[in-house]
């Protein structure tokens, strides 16, 4: 065999190994993320307020200022919302990001149980019933980053996502089960994802101390339970979840749900249950913790902190709802 064949010939097999080894020897190729849901013709706009392929909806708004029901074209609702839940002066993307998931809150709601049927509504101002809403709060910035979504709203598979949201995450976001104590399964789409707001976040709106007396620690246990604990003399973590927040709380004796004991002390007091300390000092419980909220879906701060990033809504959305579409349903 002549030297210029054998030089051939190992070549050859050099390049047989190389494309055997997938190149690897060449570059590294990145794992590959789950491919995201394929978007369904089977999504269209709940049947409760359907007015034909590709028309805005015109919603029944109850308004609990005034106890009063009247139609509002659902973009001017969405405006009201972004601007009730979201800092109207804060970067239009992410804004652009609460508008779609306002938006899909607000049509999963619908969807499911007509919205609000005990006003015979589809939405309500009341926060504790809906969303909150403020049209007085809407700006510029606001009418451009909803319009900039127009008819937009995130679904996985034939639904529309559960819309959760909340200020501050805290170090990460938390799966439903852990942040609201939800009774369903998980759904896919929400998970432990890390938060970018601690750079952006003001030390004030990020970490927090509550102070509760005994009595109200018994009596919202003895709510939640349906048992007396007695005397308050220990308090506990029992209980963490996925992204270490407390699920469930020993109380002397009795387990108690994290979440359910955050809402019957008031969830602008025990801002989260993302629980750093909490012990019995000076005949009161004192709790040190971070974050504002139950920790699900989206969080506010870090929608901010991504779109001074650069990111664009979608993307936004897509960091805290995994592999979700967006599609638009209305011009």
């Amino acid at each position: 065999m002549t030297r210029k064949a054998m030089i051939f010939l190992i070549g050859v097999a050099l390049m047989v190994l190389f494309v055997g080894a997938g190149c690897s020897w060449f570059r590294r190729t990145p794992e590959r993320a789950p491919a995201p849901q394929e978007e369904s013709s089977q999504i269209e706009i709940p049947a409760p307020i359907n007015r034909g392929e590709n028309r805005e909806p015109v919603l029944r708004v109850y308004f609990s200022e005034n106890n009063s029901i009247r139609p509002l074209n659902i973009e001017d609702y969405i405006q009201g919302v972004v601007a009730a839940e979201m800092d109207p002066s804060w970067p239009r993307e992410a804004l652009a990001a609460q508008s779609i998931i306002a938006r899909s809150f607000t049509l999963q709601k619908i969807a499911e149980n007509g919205g609000v049927p005990g006003r015979n509504a589809h939405a309500s101002t009341n926060i504790e019933e809906f969303q909150a809403y403020d049209a007085s709060r809407i700006n510029d910035n606001v009418r451009a980053a909803v319009e900039s979504t127009r008819g937009m709203v995130a679904v996985y598979g034939n639904e529309f996502i559960r819309g959760w949201f909340h200020a501050y995450a805290g170090p990460r976001t938390a799966t439903a089960t852990e942040g609201l104590d939800f009774a369903g399964p998980n759904p896919p789409y929400i998970t432990v994802v890390d938060s970018p707001a601690r750079e952006v976040i003001p030390k004030e709106e990020r970490d927090w101390q509550a102070r509760f007396s005994l009595a109200a620690i018994r009596e919202a246990v003895r709510k939640i339970t349906g048992q007396d604990p007695g005397v308050i003399t220990g308090i506990s973590i029992a209980r963490k979840g996925p992204s270490g927040r407390a699920t469930r709380l020993q109380v002397n004796n009795l387990e108690v749900s994290a979440p359910q004991l955050r809402i019957a002390l008031g969830s602008t007091e025990m801002r989260s249950t993302y629980l750093e300390d909490i012990r019995i000092e000076d005949a009161s419980v004192v709790m040190n913790g971070t974050g504002y909220g139950h920790g699900v879906g989206m969080c506010q701060w870090g929608a901010r902190a991504l779109a001074e990033e650069g990111k664009k809504a979608g993307e936004i959305v897509n960091y805290y709802y995994k592999n979700v579409k967006i599609v638009k349903l209305w011009e």
